[in-house]
Formats: C-alpha cells, sequence, structure tokens
C-alpha cells in the first residue's frame, strides 16, 4: 500500500511538473507580428490602459472563412501526451481541488467550482459520470479553423489543441451548450466569469493571431467594460 501511495504522489509532482513545462513551452510569444487593424474600434476610448481591450483592439476584424474541411483531426487525434499523462488529466488536475489520482495518471475524483454556472461539481471518474466535467476548447475548434487556423501548420494546430491557455474544465451541459459559438453567440451564464472568460479568448486568438468578426469585437468589448483593469492570463 506504501508504494501505491509513493506512486500517486510522485504522478501528482510529475503532473505539476508538465503543467509549469507546458506554461513555459507553449506559451512563447507568437513568431508573427500581430497586425493592428485601424478600423478597429473599441467602445473603450484611447486612454484606456487595460491589458484586455488593448489585446483586443489589436486583433484584426474580417469575416468568417468557409468552415470546407474542418474536422476535429485537423486539430489532433484526440489529446496528446507527456510523460505518462494525457491532456485532459493534466487540466483536471490543475483546474479540481480535493484531487486524487492514480498510478496511471487518471484523476479519479475531484471538485470543480464550474466557471462557467458557478456550480459546485464533484467529479468521479467513470464512464456515466466522467461527463459531468468535459475539457473545453475557450476558442471553440471549429471557431478557431474559420478565423485563422486553417493557416497553421498541423504541429501548430495540435499545439492550440493541447495548449493550457485554451483549455478549462466546466461544466458539461454548459460545454455542450456553447458548442463551437464565440463571443456574440454564447457567454457563460455565470456572469461573474464573462471578464475571465473573454480576456482569454482574446489571449488565445492574439497568440495564434487569429481574427475576430464585428460581431464577436463588439461582444467582447461590452463585456470588457465592467473589468476596465482585466489583465491577459498566461496559462
Amino acid at each position: 500500500m506504501a508504494n501505491v501511495y509513493r506512486r500517486r504522489r510522485i504522478v501528482t509532482a510529475i503532473i505539476s511538473l508538465i503543467i509549469l513545462g507546458m506554461a513555459l513551452v507553449i506559451n512563447q510569444p507568437a513568431s508573427q507580428p500581430i497586425a493592428k487593424t485601424p478600423t478597429a474600434q473599441s467602445a473603450s476610448d484611447s486612454t484606456t490602459t487595460s491589458p484586455a481591450i488593448k489585446a483586443l483592439q489589436a486583433l484584426k476584424i474580417k469575416g468568417r472563412a468557409p468552415k470546407t474541411n474542418y474536422t476535429r483531426e485537423q486539430f489532433g487525434a484526440g489529446w496528446t501526451t507527456l510523460q505518462g499523462c494525457d491532456t485532459r488529466n493534466i487540466i483536471l488536475n490543475r483546474d479540481l481541488t480535493n484531487v486524487q489520482i492514480d498510478e496511471s495518471c487518471n484523476v479519479t475524483q475531484g471538485t470543480l467550482n464550474d466557471p462557467y454556472t458557478g456550480k459546485i461539481i464533484t467529479f468521479v471518474r467513470s464512464s456515466a459520470t466522467s461527463g459531468d466535467v468535459q475539457i473545453d476548447h475557450v476558442v471553440a475548434l471549429s471557431d478557431a479553423w474559420q478565423k485563422g487556423a486553417q493557416q497553421l501548420s498541423k504541429d501548430k494546430r495540435i499545439e492550440l489543441a493541447n495548449d493550457p491557455l485554451e483549455l478549462l474544465a466546466v461544466d458539461g451541459p454548459a460545454n455542450q451548450q456553447k458548442s463551437d459559438g464565440d463571443a456574440a453567440t454564447w457567454l457563460p451564464p455565470n456572469k461573474a466569469f464573462r471578464c475571465q472568460y473573454v480576456t482569454r479568448q482574446i489571449a488565445v486568438k492574439q497568440k495564434y493571431n487569429f481574427w475576430v468578426t464585428q460581431a464577436e469585437h463588439d461582444a467582447m468589448s461590452a463585456v470588457l467594460q465592467s473589468c476596465p483593469e482585466q489583465t491577459l492570463p498566461k496559462a
């Protein structure tokens, strides 16, 4: 039994190191400069110093590209694995509390303070209950595909799909409701989280040189009016 507990402690330590390593390696600035679109308008005036608003103002505003050829496999065949731990379990370990992990690096139990609904969800790993908590791509992959990801290499798209900046553990039904919506069509029911939500989307789009539609830009700008000092997340 002591060996099992020791193995679980080792696995937990490995996951912590993986999260730190992913933040350091993946969270590098994009190699291409981000073009600032002169026509981008914001409800905030030029005196606003919010990093989130400035980043939003710097994003290009364009229409959606066709969804032609989009499949989930364009972003890799599921989660990648690093040192025996897949991305799903790494994010569960990061976002849940009271986490228990087995010797195979699977999160078996934990508690999620769901950012999308504000509910407290008890997570138990099983075929019947694991879907209660899902890992959301904050910028939906099909949305990313229509706003710049088609121009990325396959490796870069796989990086995006496994980037901690792009991922959150959330309520499964809320994630299903969101589907492939952007900020113009879906925002978290938990209004207290909306600033963090759109700011994370902005950070992802900035990092990977994606654009926003005019409606999406305006929805993000409206949300940010309630949090003028909002900063960008790093992971």
